[in-house]
């Protein structure tokens, strides 16, 4: 019996038995108070967006242990372990969360409640500007409370708070410092931050973030079989030709293992802030420099745009100085106050940001094309303080973004995005029921100047909840969500190759706004000895906007054109939790999840790049200062593929966590011990665009060392 077939093996077992073992276990025994105890590595429904609502009943965090153990160069590995989320997994330097099956423009990813201005929904290659180490927890948004941010949003939010303007003067100067390494890409980081108080109400912060990493290693083949098998049938084809150097070329990348060529990335980030803290309000700006480069691996048989000069092999084409990288720089101004008012209000509330962004794509050390980006956002909140069981949230936002695109591969034209919105949030408490609404109104305007092109978008969105507590620690609710969403930019105006995608892509002026009704029903059991929670949801596109496949060709690539059409998104996710054991310091728990995602195009088929069905199950182990979880994902086959994809084989994974303080949990130190895919299977994800060529990670061992004083 070989490993990488064991877990596989043992997984329906396993994850049968922590799935279902605490649904039925919570049946038998409940706690009065109705309250989880926080453990320091848990994924939990959490209340720390700007006002704890049940309307925002759909939001997750990752903080502490957890964040320490799953902290990667990209945000989209580090969220892709929750429940009903994925990950776009381009290249180890570019990765976009993927929510409940959509991503790109359709999910926001936020800083403190503002976007990320960058150039990363644009494009599947593109990084998002978002530095982890700095970040105190990151927040997963659905349903409803994604009318906070945004009616783009209509997948989703991710939203990190981050610690780079201080929220509170310390007693004395404070530091902490975050070291590690991985080895599946020789992964080396280090960061560290200091708040310094300069006086009872002014605080600095000044932080510095360094990671780098090798090309990465992965367990097997780096092509899949699929692929092999063409390479392998392109390599007959020319030795038949008697063209004997090209089919080695072709062999030989058939048979390449071990570790996927040009995926070696790097990062620095240099930040400050300074804020003022009085009883009355705070007042607060920082400043970050953020610099990533990162290679793009290339599908064998293709070049980066230029037909005459493509090379069969990648590996060749590094050799002559032609393998593709992106040089990123972003600079980026932050801000946020608050002022208390007292009465029906609460408090003024706001946020804003600008920011710098750049990016060339190198050919060797040529210049390819280059992404050149100014965005100024800002939003101002009035917080209701509750009366009677009513509060509420109203504010506004602002969003002026220019994206300027130069070069050979430059597929839509440059463009300028205006958006103006108003937004409320509103909860009734009325003893166990609760009931709550939301509405949206965002004017959304697309300027091109090359191209003359200007339309503007009204665009109205709303929900409305229904939650009741029946008994302590159980929660029952509702929520139905309107949501409109602009077309970006780029489904409008694209006319060229997009290689990242490695096809010639086409717009449509003339597409109207992207609107959607959905329902999502919960049902959460908190007892503290036991968790369970159930989300189901279904949500009906009116106009969803796809590339779709035409079945031409235009310079060897194949012609996609973005389609309006109505399509249908409808799934579930659930965790379950409990607690089998106790003792003196410690206990033995039970834990489980599962998500699943089905999406239909009408009249076409499955939607692309759906994840499946993901089953996750394992223990917990809790001894005083140590914490010890062991676990199995297996995810299915996804045989549901979109037009032009191949089916993606399923795989099961093993991974172990530790994480010790050996100082207590309140110590200065954190000791992180984890090991991820721990029989080195190969594994690719149905969300990405190169998971024929790009697998998951082989088997990582990753310390991280945390320090604070």
């Amino acid at each position: 019996m070989s490993p990488i077939r064991t877990p596989g093996r043992l997984a329906a077992c396993l994850l049968a038995a922590s799935i279902l073992t605490p649904v039925a276990a919570f049946a038998q025994e409940t706690e009065d108070d109705g309250h989880t105890k926080a453990h320091s590595d848990d994924i939990v429904i959490t209340g720390h967006l700007p006002v704890d609502f049940s309307l925002l009943a759909s939001a997750t965090t990752i903080e502490n242990d957890q964040l320490l153990l799953q902290t990667r160069g990209q945000v989209g590995e580090i969220l892709a372990s929750i429940p009903g989320v994925s990950s776009s997994s381009f290249a180890p330097g570019a990765s976009r969360p993927v929510l409940r099956g959509l991503d790109g423009d359709r999910v926001r990813v936020l800083v403190d409640g503002i976007g990320s201005i960058d150039a990363s929904s644009v494009s599947v290659d593109h990084a998002v500007v978002f530095d982890p180490l700095t970040v105190d927890h990151i927040d997963v948004v659905h349903g409803p409370g994604v009318l906070l941010f945004g009616g783009q949003a209509i997948g989703g939010a991710v939203n990190g708070l981050d610690k780079r303007i201080p929220r509170s003067v310390p007693e004395r100067i404070t530091a902490t410092f975050i070291g590690g390494y991985g080895t599946a890409a020789s992964e080396r980081s280090a960061g560290g931050s200091v708040d310094i108080p300069l006086s009872d109400r002014f605080v600095a912060h000044f932080d510095a973030n360094w990671r780098k990493s090798d090309d990465l290693r992965v367990g097997g083949f780096v092509h899949s079989q699929t692929l092999r098998d063409e390479l392998l049938e392109e390599a007959e084809y020319h030795r038949d030709e008697g063209e004997v150097e090209e089919a080695e070329e072709f062999e030989e990348l058939a048979a390449l293992k071990d570790r996927v060529p040009n995926t070696a990335a790097r990062s620095y980030t240099l930040g400050a802030g300074l804020a003022f803290i009085d009883a009355g309000g705070n007042l607060g700006i920082s400043v970050q420099r953020q610099d990533m480069r990162y290679g793009v691996p290339l599908r064998p048989g293709g070049g980066h745009g230029h037909a005459e000069e493509e090379s069969a092999s990648a590996e060749g084409a590094e050799e002559h100085g032609e393998s593709v990288s992106i040089d990123l720089v972003q600079t980026r101004i932050d801000w946020r106050g608050a002022v208390d008012i007292g009465g029906f209000l609460d408090s003024l509330q706001f946020r804003g940001a600008y920011g710098d962004y750049e990016h060339v794509e190198l050919e060797g050390d040529e210049i390819g094309t280059r992404f050149a980006g100014k965005g100024f956002e800002a939003r101002a909140d009035l917080v209701q303080n509750e009366q009677g069981g009513w509060r509420g949230r109203s504010g506004v936002q602002y969003l002026d973004r220019k994206l300027t695109i130069v070069g050979a591969e430059a597929f839509f034209p440059d463009n300028t995005i205006t958006r103006l919105g108003f937004f409320t949030l509103q909860s009734l408490k009325l003893g166990d029921l609760e009931i709550e609404g939301a509405g949206r109104f965002e004017k959304s305007t697309i300027r091109s100047q090359p191209v003359s092109y200007k339309r503007t978008f009204n665009l109205w969105s709303g929900a409305a909840g229904l939650s009741w507590r029946p008994a302590a620690g159980w929660k029952i609710g509702a929520n139905y969500i309107r949501g409109a969403r602009a077309p970006a930019p780029e489904e409008l105006l694209s006319d060229g190759l997009h290689v990242a995608t490695q096809a010639f892509e086409v717009g449509d002026r003339d597409f109207g706004a992207e609107t959607s009704n959905g329902v999502e029903g919960y049902v959460r059991y908190d007892g503290g000895r036991y968790r369970f929670a159930l989300t189901g949801y279904l949500t009906d596109f009116d106009g969803f906007i796809a590339p779709l496949p035409t079945g031409a060709e235009e310079d060897g690539f194949p012609v996609f054109q973005y389609t309006q059409l109505p399509a249908r998104f409808k799934g579930f996710e659930a965790e379950a939790w409990a607690k089998l054991a106790t003792w003196s310091g410690g206990h033995l728990a039970l834990e489980g999840s599962a998500d699943f995602t089905h999406a239909e195009l009408e009249g076409v088929g499955p939607a692309p790049r759906i994840p499946p069905l993901r089953l996750r199950g394992g223990f917990e182990i809790e001894h005083r200062d140590l914490h010890l979880n062991a676990e199995v994902e297996w995810n299915d086959a996804q045989d549901r593929v979109g037009g032009f994809e191949n089916p993606v084989p399923g795989f099961t994974m093993v991974n172990l966590n530790a994480a010790w303080h050996p100082m207590g949990d309140d110590g200065p130190v954190t000791i992180a011990l984890s090991a991820n895919n721990l029989f080195d299977v190969d594994a690719r994800r149905a969300a990405s665009f190169t998971r024929e060529f790009v697998p998951l990670p082989g088997r990582d061992i990753r310390l991280t060392v945390k320090f604070t004083y």
